[in-house]
């Protein structure tokens, strides 16, 4: 059996588990791919082939011994450059992280996945640490979209995006604090998870808000989003964020009925500042999911602002003493940002923690009465490359600022959402299904249902 791109995680490890595939045989073709096709695209910043090849290796001694290998055996992942990869230098999309001693020790995501049978072969471009919507990068240069390379990936997982977007693997992972998983998953057509915050560990990746960070996966299908979702839950002492028990396995649950979940349409706010194919996309996916009923979420615009204070200020406190000794080796546009935050007034942050409060016990009240939300993941499809500004209802605004408009209320309480693809023209666009918290089965099995019905899907690479 032939390793072909679109071949789906759990294309590969069903064949290697069945040997019709060798572990090493995957690994050598997501390498190649790599080596043909990221020099257009821009996505990795590490490639761990020496690492990647031994643990294939011992993956296929392991399958010829009769032991049993787990769900994602032999399939090929990449993380973004800011998890912990043993012997690298956690760059985090900076200059600056260039000088720290190499990890001793992989993130515990990475750790997982590898244990579930998966082969990390490298770390991935982003945005400098993780401030950012466009995937463009000062020290590492631009993510460049898979389905027309002068367009952005969306940020700041630009690489993960653009790598999963153009089949080099078949699952990468993200971080998402405003909406940088659901962004690149929007403008690369492909699905991502942005989990419950506190559902999957951050330890050992290099922090932005540590009050709104989440990791979790972008994959080409909700299949693979599943397992690698999967793989990675569980308690981990190492974040005191990620203290929920147990385990709750969604893989053997996506094709399961959606009959009678309560679906309704985001308005208001989420029906603003939006392009017309954003709009298309959202009445598409109303439409297969028979949703009628419009419901505004109270205040998002606030939550927005909300969102904007805490990022900026808790950002800067992380990166006073970067910003004190080495103000010059910054992306200027990132310094700047960190800098205003730094010179936020304490009242302006104390009532932005108050509204938080307020706001999540607000939305709480709205999932009484229904299971899914229905929202634009971004405004537009992916700009081009080096666009500043764009035009929404009429206004003239900044596109860095402006991609995560509709992503920052949702992240900001820590909802569970998959961003799901609709492969429009002349490029696809996401849409987000919006769960209460924990219930990322629900928001899985709309995904799935949505996959199966040919309204969302992961349109091949056209850009290389």
């Amino acid at each position: 059996m032939t390793t072909k791109p679109e071949l789906t995680a759990s294309d590969i490890a069903s064949a290697v588990a069945a040997r019709k595939l060798s572990a090493l045989d995957a690994i050598e073709a997501a390498l190649a791919r790599i080596k043909a096709h990221d020099t257009v695209l821009n996505s990795f910043t590490d490639v761990t082939a020496d690492r990647a090849r031994a643990k294939a290796r011992a993956l296929d001694a392991d399958i010829a011994a009769g032991k049993k290998v787990g769900p994602l055996a032999g399939v090929p992942f990449a993380v973004k450059n800011l998890f912990d990869v043993a012997g690298l230098p956690t760059r985090a999309g900076s200059k600056i992280n260039r000088d720290l001693a190499p990890a001793k020790r992989d993130a515990t995501l990475i750790e997982r996945m590898e244990a579930a049978g998966a082969v990390l072969v490298g770390a991935l471009n982003m945005g400098e640490y993780a401030y950012d919507f466009t995937g463009e990068n000062v020290h590492d240069g631009n993510s460049r979209n898979p389905h027309d390379t002068t367009r952005m990936t969306g940020g700041s997982s630009g690489g993960s995006g653009g790598s999963v977007g153009g089949a080099l693997v078949p699952i990468a992972l993200g971080s998402d604090t405003n909406g940088s998983i659901r962004v690149p998953s929007s403008f690369c057509g492909i699905f991502g998870l942005k989990p419950t915050y506190g559902r999957l560990s951050r330890a050992r990746s290099f922090p932005f808000v540590a009050s709104l960070d989440h990791l979790g996966p972008l994959a080409r299908s909700v299949t693979d989003l599943a397992l690698a979702y999967d793989a990675m839950q569980g308690p981990d002492a190492d974040d005191g964020a990620c203290s929920v028990s147990g385990v709750e396995p969604v893989t053997s649950l996506l094709s399961g009925s959606i009959s009678g979940l309560r679906v309704a349409i985001a308005g208001g706010y989420f029906q603003k500042n939006v392009f017309p194919e954003a709009v298309e996309a959202v009445s598409r996916v109303a439409k297969a999911l028979g949703a009628t009923q419009v419901i505004d979420i109270p205040e998002a615009a606030r939550a927005r602002a909300a969102a904007y204070v805490i990022t900026t200020t808790e950002g800067a406190s992380l990166h006073l003493d970067r910003l004190r000794k080495r103000p010059n080796d910054f992306d200027p546009a990132v310094r700047d940002r960190l800098i205003a935050g730094a010179m936020v007034p304490a009242p302006m942050v104390d009532r932005a923690q108050k509204f938080r409060r307020w706001y999540r016990a607000q939305v709480a009240e709205l999932f009484k009465s229904v299971d899914v939300l229905i929202a634009p993941a971004t405004p537009c499809i992916a700009p081009k490359i080096g666009q500043v500004t764009f035009k929404l209802d009429g206004v003239e605004l900044p596109v860095r600022a402006n991609i995560g408009i509709h992503t920052q209320p949702i992240s900001f309480i820590g909802l569970p959402v998959v961003a799901v693809p609709v492969p429009l023209e002349p490029m696809p666009i996401g849409v987000q299904i919006i769960a209460a918290p924990w219930r990322e089965d629900i928001a899985l099995r709309v995904a799935a249902a949505l996959e199966r019905m040919g309204v969302a899907a992961a349109p091949a690479p056209r850009g290389i």
